[in-house]
């Protein structure tokens, strides 16, 4: 099963791209949705939590207050990084289980949409990696436009993220997300088209013989550190 790795810049498009992906009955795993899971009452997740920032961070039905949660990490990257050593392997390890479920269901690919898959390093663990794009005035506009904000404030969103066109640089596929929604729909039904393609009958081989998609997983990882190494090489020689 061939494993995508999904994702953008905020007000990119990413989540637009999601949809059309599940509207063709492809596979999802989407990571806001097992970050909100993994802290509900009664998880470990929301355990630790507690434990690290106290009780006062939880609303009266016992659930998670994300606002105040989010207050106190904004500006203390100390206590950001505490809360991200609970958070961030809650996902993964959920990531990871979805799949496999999605494998055992012999699946030809599944989808795990990331916004940080790059920042987190998840890129380096999937078959393919998907970058929706648009150009840097494009999205300040649709988030200005989207949030109500004024120019300097969506702009200092932007700031905090890694540049879309630097994620665009660890890119696969790029879908390019800076005309009408319709032609968003056209390139994500090229994307999936040619997906149907490249896998064709390799899907049945790896399935039916696994030592091949543990061939093809081994050389997808040792490629990826190959690229990482080779990237880190070229940030060394421009600094």
């Amino acid at each position: 099963m061939l494993v995508i790795g999904l994702t953008g810049g905020i007000a990119t498009g990413k989540s637009t791209v999601s949809k059309l992906l599940k509207a063709k009955n492809i596979p999802v795993v989407d990571a806001d949705i097992l970050a909100r899971q993994v802290v509900e009452p009664g998880t470990s997740g929301l355990k630790n939590i507690v434990k690290e920032f106290g009780p006062e961070i939880l609303l009266p039905d016992g659930t998670l207050d994300r606002k105040k949660l989010g207050t106190i990490v904004f500006n203390d990257e100390g206590k950001r990084k505490k809360l991200n050593a609970i958070v961030h392997p809650a996902v993964r390890w959920a990531m990871f289980m979805k799949v496999i479920k999605h494998w055992v269901d012999s699946e030809k690919y599944c989808v795990l949409d990331v916004p940080l898959l790059i920042e987190g390093g998840v890129w380096q663990w999937v078959g393919k990696v998907v970058v929706v794009y648009c150009s840097a005035d494009i999205q300040l506009q649709r988030l200005m436009l989207r949030d109500n904000s004024t120019s300097e404030e969506a702009s200092a969103r932007l700031n905090s993220q890694l540049p879309i066109a630097e994620k665009v640089t660890y890119a696969d596929v790029v879908i390019d997300n800076s005309g009408t929604p319709q032609e968003l729909s056209n390139q994500v039904d090229a994307f999936v088209e040619k997906l149907d393609k490249e896998m064709g009958s390799l899907w049945w081989i790896g399935y039916i013989l696994p030592f091949v998609s543990l061939f093809s997983a081994v050389w997808i990882l040792v490629s990826r550190r190959l690229r990482k190494k080779l990237r880190r090489g070229q940030k060394d020689k421009t600094t």
